[in-house]
């Protein structure tokens, strides 16, 4: 049953036990989210090699963090939580230490590796898209992110945000409106 992370009742075992000094369920865990986790950190950094540490990085504060965490609390919320604060903090770093890549990697990234059933077509459209959420900041792709991609409730993203769900309706409605503008030329066709 490896990355079906929609089973609260397993990760909140795992975290008791993780807690009760059990360390081999934070490999369950690591096994159910590490994919939806690293698709996640993927698309808010824009970096392959960076999603994986992050991953890494979610995972070894799980287990720093494995006496804090409340049995009743959501743990969709206190993992992606973690990622999005280890996310921002990337950006934001990179922001301050920019570089130059040694290769240019292909632009629509993991999501078009690998794939030759898919047109050139289809796979520019999704390049496009991918461009697109990666130009948009932070605080917009973040959420965008979260509801598009992981299926998230905007109460659920609220939390992990530190906002209002007011406040994530507006980012997500402000991030949606920004995407139509940059891939008018793909939706109009």
């Amino acid at each position: 049953m490896a990355d079906t992370p929609d089973t609260p009742e397993e990760d909140r075992d795992a975290m008791a036990r993780l807690a009760a000094g059990q360390d081999l369920a934070l490999n369950e865990i690591m096994e159910r989210w590490k994919s939806r986790l690293v698709s996640f950190l993927y698309r808010l950094t824009g970096n392959e090699a960076s999603s994986l540490e992050l991953a890494e990085e979610t995972f070894v504060q799980v287990y720093q963090g494995r006496m804090k965490f409340r049995v009743d609390a959501n743990f969709s919320s206190w993992l992606f939580g973690i990622a999005s604060n280890l996310g921002r903090n990337h950006l934001r770093w990179r922001q301050r230490h920019p570089t130059l890549p040694l290769d240019a990697p292909d632009a629509a990234g993991m999501a078009t590796e690998g794939d030759p059933g898919k047109s050139a077509e289809s796979r520019e459209r999704e390049a496009a898209v991918h461009r697109a959420i990666a130009m948009l900041p932070p605080d917009l792709r973040e959420p965008l992110i979260l509801s598009e991609y992981e299926h998230l409730p905007h109460a659920q993203i609220a939390t992990i945000a530190g906002c209002s769900v007011k406040a994530v309706e507006r980012r997500l409605s402000r991030a949606r409106e920004l995407l139509r503008k940059e891939l008018s030329l793909y939706l109009s066709a």
